[in-house]
């Protein structure tokens, strides 16, 4: 929480100093200058304005190589989870001793696929596919899709406990 106010604090800075600049340079072409201040006192709020955007860039550059981090270190974790959930079908898949033709309806049924698309995808009809859906639920010992999907539901909210 502490970054996210010092990224909102630093934009805010960032366009502080962009107005400063923008107002500069309006007040300039439209003569608009009410009361001269001397050229000290205007170099310092320059050079102030100048050294916040270079800080909102420098700090911005930080906080996107952050993000990008961030990025990469979840996309890793998200395959390594992947990894281990297909690792976890499979083994399930040998356990039950399912044939490479189940395995494809039993993926494709966790997956979300109707016995159509299924039948569609496998160059199969549809009864071949209910016909295998029911050996995979007989095999699991479930008596449909949704308890074979609550299956795994199950497994991957699974809290650990010390025993």
């Amino acid at each position: 929480m502490n970054r996210r106010w010092v990224l909102i604090g630093l934009f805010v800075l960032q366009g502080l100093c962009a107005l400063f600049f923008v107002t500069e340079i309006v007040l300039t072409v439209i003569g608009a200058r009410t009361a001269p201040i001397s050229w000290h006192i205007r170099e310092l709020l320059e050079l102030g304005a100048v050294v916040g955007l270079v800080l909102g860039v420098i700090l911005g550059g930080v906080a996107l190589q952050q993000a990008v981090r961030a990025r990469k270190d979840a996309e890793a974790s998200l395959r390594g989870v992947q990894s281990a959930f297909r690792e976890h079908l499979e083994a399930t898949f040998v356990a039950w001793a399912l044939t490479p033709a189940e395995r494809d309806v039993a993926l494709f049924t966790i997956k979300g696929m109707s016995i159509q698309e299924i039948a569609g995808l496998r160059n199969t009809s549809e009864g071949t596919v209910k016909a295998q859906s029911n050996a995979i639920y007989r095999k699991a010992g479930v008596s449909g899709r949704a308890q074979l999907l609550s299956l795994f539901l199950e497994d991957l909210l699974a809290e650990e406990t010390d025993i």
